[in-house]
């Protein structure tokens, strides 16, 4: 059946009300009570059995008549005979003649006539669980739509509750489909797996919000991108199955066949949301079957599950969702809240957007940033502390706008510090040492001015910078004096270590590059950073000697965030050179031309210094264990 034209292109809101029309709750099934922790009710469950079903001791003591302890004390004990005052563990039985315990504590006894004396009067009931004081029988013990929790669970036990009546478990199966990926246990073991393939890793995200949210799921064998192969395995699987969920394939390239198979066997109900990232997706029904087409790359992958399969999820369950709650109870959020940008972020306008978001504290206001936005980009996804959904009609936020977001982790506040600055790879490693300490560092690569910039505006805690001043051959200083102005005296300047930059090369210098004069030949090119970056300083400083104007470098335009990502596009062949330092050379495999040894130093203000993340910062400076590792990275120098 031939796709509707209006379903292309739907809102989140339009999905779920097609969800909801096509969706309808599964079957009521009889479950062991032993089976049914985290099912969810189908009625009310009734207790078979008062709980506990007889007079029960709460103590360990003697079973007494309370009558015949009055006038009981310290000063006036009373004796009783064995038959009057019989012993009873916690739990056991009251013998019926008795109606309260004493504690073994208010009591002596003489060994040799089992004669028990008590210090204590006692009333009716005291230290006594009297029958039906949990649960009476007949008692309603729990409700329809309520889940079994190990409480619940144990409960229904004691009250004599063999079986409850659940709502089935949708079965579900993820298929990964692609030639380009590999299966999980071929591609752990590769050293260098073959360019242009991938492993497949979706199904452990699949598999893992599953578990996330109490839903079985079975995960198929990889299928190639072969229409006639997908829609026999679909055929085969959709009566077997309430919910099939179909990885990659989705969008309009040659070998995403997905969707025309799923026109094929069944009905499409959407093709594509008005969401970024997650567009590619689309819902079909094949029999009582709910197919799903995820998207292949992973974050788009996750906002399908977030969006789509967890609603169906609960549709299928229970009949119905809670639109408010949908989301954030996919997510597994620990909560919500707002907080400001640090930095400008733009959307698509027209389209939902998911923002992956890192927050920090600063000066007493909540503030936070995106992460990269890619649809490939696990780590942003991994890394973040929240996500946020922007609204159709969002299109620029600029710097300071409130944002809503879903947090996925508790934020610790108080003690997280920022840092902007200066990319390095030694320092990165701190951060380790720093949650040792007691602290959580978080940082942005943005170059040594783009840092000092952040930090006069109140925008981060510490910065790092290495700048060059062409001029005076002076490294920070200037420009340490040029943006804090007079409040240079309420900085902290702690100087880290002295590291070695030059430009990197490929491994046997190819080009016979041996100096920075040689990154004007018309036969070189090379990949430069960004502005503000310490090492484009230095670049621009060098070119500028050997009288080298910007627009005689090939790639001069072409910029990396870090220096490994510099690097890197030197070992894959996209340059033939980068400025960067030694320690990534050396980690990299490339040559190295040394050029120059530079400061690297931390700045902050002087009113962070008792900040617990700045102290921690402080103390794992001086760790001898991130000392080491600095040391044997190569290429530093500690300051005498």
């Amino acid at each position: 059946m031939a796709l509707v034209k209006e379903n292309l292109h739907v809102t989140l809101a339009r999905a779920w009300e097609i969800l909801e029309e096509n969706c309808s709750s599964l079957s009521v099934e009889s479950c062991p009570v032993q089976e049914t922790f985290g099912r969810i009710l189908a009625g009310d469950v009734v207790s078979r059995r008062n709980v506990p079903h007889y007079n029960a001791s709460a103590m360990d003591g003697y079973a007494l008549c309370s009558r015949m302890t009055a006038g009981a004390s310290q000063s006036t004990p009373l004796s009783f005979a064995p038959e009057d005052a019989v012993w009873v563990n916690t739990g056991g039985d009251l013998p019926p003649q008795f109606d309260c315990v004493a504690m073994v504590e208010d009591t002596s006894t003489d060994r040799e006539t089992g004669i028990v004396v008590l210090a204590k009067s006692l009333v009716a009931g005291e230290n006594v669980r009297p029958l039906g004081e949990d649960v009476f029988c007949g008692q309603v013990i729990a409700r329809e739509g309520d889940t079994v929790s190990p409480a619940l669970a144990s409960l229904l036990a004691t009250a004599g509750v063999s079986e409850v009546d659940v709502l089935a478990v949708p079965k579900t199966l993820y298929i990964p489909t692609g030639d380009e990926i590999i299966p999980l246990e071929e591609w752990l073991p590769m050293d260098l797996p073959p360019s242009g393939k991938v492993g497949e890793s979706n199904s452990l995200l699949v598999k893992g919000y599953f578990t996330r949210w109490g839903f079985p799921l079975d995960i198929a064998p990889c299928l190639p991108d072969d229409p006639a192969v997908l829609k026999q395995y679909l055929s085969e699987k959709a009566p077997l199955y309430d919910l099939l969920l179909v990885g990659a394939g989705s969008a309009k390239g040659e070998r995403d066949h997905t969707f025309t198979v799923l026109e094929q066997i069944g009905r499409p109900l959407f093709r594509w949301l008005l969401m970024k990232p997650g567009r590619p997706a689309s819902v079909s029904k094949a029999g009582k079957c709910t197919i799903i087409n995820l998207p292949g790359f992973p974050m788009s992958n996750a906002v399908i599950l977030w969006s789509l399969v967890f609603p169906a999820l609960n549709l299928l369950q229970k009949g119905s969702f809670d639109r408010n709650r949908a989301i954030p109870d996919a997510l597994g959020a620990v909560g919500s809240g707002t907080a400001s940008l640090l930095t400008g972020c733009s959307s698509s306008y027209g389209k939902e957007e998911w923002v992956r978001l890192k927050c920090v504290e600063i000066n007493g206001e909540k503030r936070t940033y995106p992460l990269p936005s890619g649809a490939s980009a696990l780590w942003s996804l991994s890394e973040s502390d929240g996500v946020a959904l922007l609204p159709l009609e969002a299109a620029e936020l600029p710097k300071g706008s409130t944002v809503s977001l879903w947090f996925l982790r508790q934020v610790p506040w108080e003690r997280r510090i920022l840092f902007q600055g200066s990319n390095d790879p030694a320092f990165e490693r701190i951060a380790t040492f720093v949650k040792q300490a007691g602290g959580e560092l978080i940082a942005r690569s943005v170059g040594s001015l783009g840092g000092l910039a952040a930090l006069s505006r109140g925008e981060c805690h510490v910065a790092a910078c290495h700048l060059l001043n062409s001029e005076t051959g002076e490294y920070n200083s200037s420009f340490i004096r040029e943006l804090f102005k007079d409040n240079i005296e309420n900085l902290v300047r702690r100087l880290v270590f002295y590291r070695q930059q030059g430009i990197m090369i490929t491994r046997g210098n190819p080009k016979g590059i041996l100096s920075a004069a040689d990154l004007g030949r018309e036969n070189v090119s090379i990949v430069n950073r960004q502005p503000g970056a310490g090492t484009r300083v230095l670049l621009d400083y060098l070119l500028r000697q050997e009288g080298i104007s910007p627009g005689m470098v090939r790639g001069y335009e072409n910029q990396s965030a870090t220096h490994f990502d510099a690097g890197n596009k030197v070992l894959l062949g996209f340059a033939d050179a980068a400025m960067g330092i030694k320690s990534v050379a050396d980690a990299l495999g490339l040559d190295f031309i040394p050029v120059t040894e530079e400061p690297y130093e931390l700045v902050f203000p002087k009113s962070f210094e008792d900040h617990p993340g700045i102290r921690a910062l402080l103390s794992a400076l001086d760790d001898g264990g991130w000392r080491d590792m600095v040391d044997r990275m190569g290429g530093y120098r500690w300051p005498e």
